[in-house]
């Protein structure tokens, strides 16, 4: 009886170990090809670039729409600038789409050669108000070959539509700018500045020197018009760059990456900004990854990689989630079994060189090294956002008037 006992606890206590085993195998083999995947297209971001475009022999007609929520501080500058462009006046129209801004800025706008689109919504998406913007270009009857996509806090160089027209007569029907900050003045700014240029390197430079699409940014983006307009009048929710991927990419329409032509955007500053900001972009993610899963098996069959290769872009956790837990995996089985860990604290160091390549020079400086404390709080906080995916989906990221590039 007591033979049989010890027999059975010992049964149980191996069948645990098994269990361990297979457990931190399965979870090993997860984040390692979640590591791998970054640090693939990290070393091909050193590439040379596919093409160069040489200068137009045709120029096009663009609206440039920029929408406004409540962004009396930026909005003016942003125009401002835009309009010492060097591209003909004619060929271009800045559309303001206007919503919850006090009437001097209102009238600040109209006192500039450009178009204003009046909205007084209290809870306007994005996504609803460029759908406003169409619905104007349409009712006036206005004539335009191209689409803009701008922030109301990005500022752009003068040559910015000459880059994207080039582009565009060589035959790109979407593509993408170079977002960098040009704010960095925080903790949190120096954080998500470093973060921008990792998605720049992996998600854009890496995966356009292989052959595949872009990813697309909130901003600095060109489209066609009646592709763009097309894709926009389908949606109805939050995050319109990340369902017109699904939508383009699904159909093999390719993104392009222009990493010469600069958009400077205000990045966050505050803790309170970043956790709401990043809740919205992991809704977003979500809701997109479960609407196009389906379609996966038939893209597969059917080629279509850029779209698949999004999907599991999707599904990959958020860069500092991953870290986090490459952290706290290896320190705690140290404590529990040494040589389990090992191999964990590799792929901690290859996630580093990984991040190491991405992330450009210019960067890793004295703000860096001092921001560099404030990592845990961002993984607290994408953590809890984890349970926030799918909660409320109107949010507003408030600018500043601030000017600070380096």
């Amino acid at each position: 009886m007591i033979e049989q006992f010890f027999q059975t606890g010992g049964y149980l206590i191996e069948k645990q170990e098994n269990l361990y085993l297979l457990g931190d195998a399965i979870l090993f083999l997860c984040f390692l090809i979640f590591v791998l995947y970054l640090f693939t297209f990290a070393v091909n971001s050193k590439r040379k670039p596919l093409y160069t475009y040489p200068i137009a022999k045709k120029k096009y007609r663009f609206a440039v729409l920029f929408p406004a929520y409540k962004e009396d501080i930026v909005i003016l500058d942003s125009v401002n600038s835009f309009l010492q462009q060097e591209y003909p006046k004619e060929l271009y129209d800045i559309i303001v789409i206007s919503n919850q801004m006090t009437s001097q800025t209102v009238e600040g706008l109209k006192e500039l050669p450009i178009k204003v689109v009046e909205l007084d919504l209290l809870k306007c998406t994005k996504v609803e108000a460029l759908q406003k913007a169409i619905e104007y270009i349409e009712k006036g009857n206005l004539k335009y070959d191209n689409i803009v996509i701008l922030d109301a806090d990005n500022i752009v160089d003068p040559t910015y539509l000459s880059k994207i027209n080039d582009a565009l007569y060589a035959g790109c029907s979407v593509l993408q700018t170079h977002r960098v900050a040009k704010n960095r003045d925080s903790s949190v700014a120096v954080l998500d500045s470093i973060s921008e240029e990792i998605n720049n390197s992996i998600f854009r430079k890496g995966h356009t020197r292989l052959g595949f699409s872009s990813a697309l940014s909130g901003s600095g983006t060109a489209f066609e018009y009646d592709l763009f307009k097309e894709t926009i009048e389908g949606h109805s929710g939050i995050g319109e760059d990340k369902y017109m991927e699904r939508v383009l990419l699904f159909q093999n329409i390719y993104i392009e990456y222009l990493e010469d032509v600069y958009t400077y955007d205000e990045k966050v500053r505050g803790k309170k900004d970043f956790y709401n900001q990043r809740q919205r972009w992991l809704t977003t993610q979500f809701s997109n990854l479960l609407s196009g899963i389906f379609k996966m098996p038939v893209a597969m069959l059917k080629g279509k990689w850029d779209y698949c290769d999004k999907l599991f872009q999707w599904m990959m956790p958020p860069r500092v989630l991953l870290l986090g837990f490459i952290i706290l995996i290896a320190i705690i089985l140290t404590v529990l079994d040494f040589v389990a860990s090992i191999k964990w604290w590799c792929l901690l160091i290859l996630l580093g060189i990984t991040f190491s390549i991405a992330v450009p020079d210019y960067l890793v400086d004295k703000k860096f090294k001092k921001a560099i404390i404030s990592v845990p709080i961002l993984f607290i906080l994408m953590f809890l956002n984890v349970f926030r995916i799918g909660g409320k989906h109107f949010s507003h990221t408030k600018h500043s008037n601030k000017k600070s590039l380096k």
